[in-house]
């Protein structure tokens, strides 16, 4: 993946200018405004403990390393975690990347779990099939402010149906975005003009841009050393990926769609995904994609990038900030967003992987399990609610949300603070953009303005301006081009036992097409996938998707 920097720019939506709190005057906390007797926020006392495990990286390390008197376990989060509700965060063990994955999955299997353990859907399910868990399904009724509901449930059930094991609420979902998951078709702005064309409107179009940007040296230096498109190892890459490729053939290779008869099925084994791979195959056979994509990830391939050595890529919103350093080197550089398109030249479906994967789950016999709830209703109160002190929990001088044990977030902050900016940019009234949508306008007005320190504003304009990342998102929303993922339930059990062989299966075959081998390949593929499990998993797919149908059915009744 891309460098943490940019990452936590794009996930943090927006900085503020402030510098970090003294040790002293985070102490000083503003409560909630509640009083004692509301569960959401009671207070222990005397005060609990609470174990954690948690991953660290350089981006967390380079945070801590810039605020003097904090640490991971004594820093402005869990001192309100403590003054605010009696708990007292500790940390059971640390690790970085690939460690850390191995040092939980050991954890989880011998069954030595903190108090507060963060998993994903197939842990989640694999800690409840042992007896290791609780659950939890009272206790949220009970204990989740009315925020704290509201946020959660702005990806529809999906998130809690995830969650939820014979029954029972295993784990509290952290619930992440999808629709701020759209991804953009971002172009070379300056190559489009110095070669004469126009922005695409058909895959046809595109194609041709791509087969220019290869063959007509862009760069004008005389040398065939550009690429039409990025890619890298990971098709489904949220950044550089290909799957929206795809999505111009109608082709969804990584989610579960409905098909005419209203039954589900894995897009991955769908004849338009051969289709597109042929496309993509042609485009590599004719240099128009980096030889050496296969062994990249999204790290070596964005060097790519910032050498200027690409001139069209796919990704999220937050791709502004890794064409960004193409511009840092090359100041005439400039990139824009742009919809995806389909082959019919009619606006393209832009799938919507569902997104939630991320449950905290509470050990088995730990006294106090409702204290997760009360953590996660203190973390949006204090940044979203009615006692919110942004500029000091969430983002100071640096992205303090961080620090948190949990992390949750409204899931259309960034979406909703692209509209406040839109509308006040209409009506010429500022007065009532908050927090977030302040400071992005501040970033942006650096910019525009031409101030000599707002040259990395450039990035945010591309994504919240009035032709930015987010106009174009707004877009798919109102004109409904926005396909959900349909299948939003824990993982089957033929899932847990067979996905990691059939998602292998899936990216070693696409890949090796696309490398060259026989089109038809894929048609095996197909068949080995029914054979090695998928065909048991769709059956267990469209089980979940009846009882489900005839819940909601009786539900309305």
């Amino acid at each position: 993946m891309l460098t943490s920097l940019m990452l936590l720019s794009a996930l943090s939506a927006c900085e503020n200018e402030n510098n970090a709190m003294p040790p002293k005057e985070q102490e000083k906390v503003t409560p909630a405004p509640v009083i004692n007797t509301d569960p959401a926020f009671s207070r222990y006392d005397p005060p609990i403990e609470l174990s954690f495990v948690r991953q660290v990286g350089e981006g967390l390390e380079g945070l801590i390393a810039d605020l003097p008197g904090e640490t991971l376990e004594d820093n402005r989060w869990t001192r309100l975690d403590e003054d605010m509700l009696g708990i007292k965060i500790k940390y059971d063990w640390k690790a970085k990347g690939d460690l850390y994955g191995q040092k939980l999955g050991a954890s989880i299997a011998s069954g030595n779990i903190p108090d507060v353990v963060q998993v994903n859907a197939q842990q989640l399910r694999e800690l409840s099939n042992a007896g290791l868990i609780q659950d939890l399904t009272q206790i949220y009724g009970k204990y989740a402010s009315p925020l704290t509901q509201k946020v959660l449930s702005e990806e529809g059930d999906g998130p809690f149906e995830t969650a939820t094991i014979d029954g029972k609420l295993m784990g509290i979902p952290q619930t992440s975005s999808s629709i701020e998951d759209a991804d953009l078709l971002w172009i070379r702005t300056d190559w489009l003009k110095r070669l004469g064309l126009k922005p695409p409107k058909t895959m046809d179009d595109l194609l041709a841009i791509s087969k220019a940007f290869t063959e007509r040296d862009p760069d004008r230096n005389g040398k065939n050393d550009t690429y039409g498109i990025a890619a890298t190892k990971y098709l489904g890459d949220p950044v550089m990926g290909l799957v929206d490729l795809m999505a111009g053939y109608n082709a969804f290779p990584n989610i579960w769609i409905k098909d005419k008869q209203g039954k589900l099925v894995y897009g991955g084994i769908q004849p338009e995904v051969k289709t597109a791979l042929k496309v993509i195959q042609d485009m590599y056979s004719e240099g128009q994609l980096d030889p050496e994509f296969a062994l990249k990830d999204g790290e070596k391939a964005g060097k790519m990038i910032t050498a200027g050595k690409i001139g069209m890529i796919y990704g999220e919103q937050w791709a502004s900030f890794l064409v960004q350093t193409n511009r840092d080197m090359d100041p005439n550089a400039d990139w824009q967003a742009y919809p995806i398109v389909s082959a019919t030249g009619q606006a393209s479906k832009v799938p919507l992987k569902f997104s939630t994967n991320t449950f905290f789950a509470i050990k088995k016999g730990y006294e106090h399990p409702e204290a997760i709830v009360k953590l996660f209703n203190l973390h949006l109160e204090k940044n979203w609610g009615e006692s919110a002190e942004y500029q000091k929990y969430y983002n100071t001088t640096y992205p303090v949300w961080q620090l948190s044990p949990v992390t949750p977030y409204p899931t259309r902050k960034n979406l909703e603070a692209f509209r406040q900016i839109e509308e006040a940019r209409k009506t010429g009234n500022y007065a009532n953009l908050k927090d977030e949508a302040i400071y992005i306008k501040k970033r942006m007005d650096d910019f525009v303005g031409g101030d000599k320190n707002g040259e990395s504003g450039w990035g945010w304009y591309k994504t919240y301006g009035p032709t930015g990342a987010f106009s174009i998102i707004d877009q798919y929303e109102r004109n409904n081009q926005l396909l959900y993922e349909s299948f939003v339930g824990a993982p089957t059990d033929t899932m847990i036992d067979k996905q990691q062989i059939l998602g292998d299966l899936q990216d070693e075959t696409y890949i090796n097409i696309i490398l060259g081998r026989p089109i038809d390949d894929f048609d095996q593929f197909v068949q080995d996938w029914y054979k090695l499990g998928g065909d048991k998993i769709t059956t267990e797919v469209n089980q979940w998707y009846e009882q489900r149908r005839y819940s909601f059915v009786k539900t309305a009744r």
